[in-house]
């Protein structure tokens, strides 16, 4: 039996002669291992990138095959494939791998069996129902307005993304779930050049909701450009430890990759130290500080109903008045700790096993008027917005898509090349006041265990936080 692309009118018949397959395999072979999981996947997607006015990628594809996960004695099998007619030998592959390896328990925390066809709606137009040639147009229409700011524009890039998934997953427990959804992204810079001197501004978006968000972004993408031209004139910052206040993306940015990525059980699991650190009741930072993870909450590119492994998605509270009380899981993970799974097994998808990932991670807005983040500081640095980071573990650097002075007070003269880095424990403990304001960033494509661009979604308030180390020019 080979994988069909069939009109709607014939879906729900394919759908039970799916779920028969599936039933029947599954009870032919689930007897051999503890656990058997079957996942079928079914993608379409466009992917457009524009650098300057060359056209590096203009694609429309569909994607269709299918993964298995069997676990016997706490070691698993997978195998992939894209040709339901090679399901049967690929099974036996999972098993036979699992069965080697396994020599412990298998110990995976309980969830509920679910029979059910959801998907997450949208609220406007869908993207396939757009023509490619619209699309490349909206990206040809972002690609001049990036290079009509300045003519010191030398470098613009627009890339556009859509994905649209749906995904069958049966389980040897009995579970049979159909789940579907719509992805969408675009990613906007322009570098500007004057002599040796360059810079670049950065802008991205992203959607679950409807192609109407990605066409009103004319003064996004224009910012991007003027930034960069901006930042050719200014002063970089004297490198120091500032006291620094951090708008809402950067907040976001912050609690995603700083902290976000250590709550996942795995990383805790395989790691004696992290998870001694991780020490659930320890205290990280003031008792106004609450941060969360799920994809429970709807319309934000992170969420849907139930993960790749069938747990129903939930919201997880991490840290709760400055103190740590969860985590993030798979039902490994949850099993072998005595947690409560929290649905956060995910996959970018059928050629790669469901690993614990975030979903939408956010720092809790707080109770201090913004402009009050800035009274009393002497001096330290404002700073918006992103142009790129990295994590080492508790380590982290970040770049600020641009910055400013804080003078007795007040926000005083722009600067760029502004990093800020720190340890995050170190970091959470420093953060003195939490913003009023919040703000969601839709913009996140994470990267794990060579499963790159897995869309999440991050948010929180404005912060202020103490002795943060800003890089920049040597004083």
């Amino acid at each position: 039996m080979e994988f069909l692309i069939v009109p709607v009118s014939q879906m729900q018949t394919l759908l039970a002669d799916v779920q028969n397959l599936l039933s029947d395999l599954l009870k032919r072979y689930s007897s051999r291992v503890d656990y058997l999981m079957i996942r079928l996947e079914e993608a379409e997607g466009t992917d457009i990138l524009l650098r300057g006015d060359k056209v590096e990628t203009l694609s429309e594809g569909i994607s269709i095959g299918g993964q298995i996960r069997a676990c016997y004695k706490g070691g698993w099998g997978f195998s992939s494939f894209n040709q339901l007619s090679t399901i049967s030998d690929r099974i036996e592959e999972a098993i036979a791998a699992a069965r080697i390896v396994g020599d412990e328990e298998t110990i995976l925390a309980p969830v509920d069996i679910v029979q059910r066809i959801c998907s997450i709606p949208l609220t406007g137009t869908d993207p396939r129902q757009i023509s490619l040639k619209k699309k490349k147009e909206l990206c040809d229409r972002y690609t001049e307005l990036l290079k009509s700011v300045d003519s010191r524009i030398t470098t613009t890039s627009v890339r556009y993304g859509d994905c649209a998934q749906r995904v069958i997953l049966a389980t040897s427990e009995g579970s049979f779930i159909e789940q579907s959804w719509v992805d969408m992204e675009m990613r906007f810079a322009a570098t500007a050049r004057n002599g040796e001197t360059v810079q670049t501004g950065r802008e991205t978006t992203g959607s679950r909701k409807a192609f109407e968000d990605l066409i009103a972004l004319d003064e996004q993408v224009k910012d991007a450009a003027q930034r960069a031209v901006a930042a050719l004139s200014l002063p970089s910052v004297k490198g120091n430890t500032y006291t620094v206040v951090i708008d809402p993306i950067l907040t976001g940015l912050f609690v995603h990759e700083a902290f976000g990525h250590l709550s996942e059980a795995d990383m805790a699991y395989e790691n004696p130290d992290l998870l001694e650190v991780m020490t659930l009741g320890r205290r990280f930072g003031p008792k106004e500080l609450q941060i969360f993870d799920g994809a429970a909450p709807q319309g934000h590119r992170g969420s849907y109903f139930y993960d790749d492994e069938g747990t129903a998605a939930t919201t997880t509270k991490l840290i709760e008045d400055g103190i740590l009380i969860g985590r993030l899981h798979s039902r490994e993970t949850a099993g072998k700790l005595g947690e409560a799974p929290t649905g956060n097994a995910r996959c970018l998808s059928y050629h790669y096993p469901p690993i614990v990932r975030m979903t939408n991670t956010w720092i809790q807005r707080g109770q201090t008027p913004v402009a009050d983040l800035f009274s009393g500081i002497k001096e330290g640095v404002y700073a918006r917005n992103w142009l790129g980071g990295m994590t080492n573990g508790e380590m982290f650097t970040f770049s600020a898509g641009e910055a400013w002075m804080i003078k007795n007070g007040k926000i005083a003269e722009p600067v760029k090349d502004v990093t800020l880095s720190g340890n995050v424990f170190q970091t959470l403990a420093d953060i003195e006041a939490i913003g009023d304001d919040f703000y969601w960033d839709e913009s996140g494509g994470c990267g794990k265990g060579g499963q790159n661009g897995l869309a999440v979604g991050c948010g929180g308030p404005s912060l202020r936080i103490r002795d943060v180390v800003v890089g920049g020019e040597v004083a």
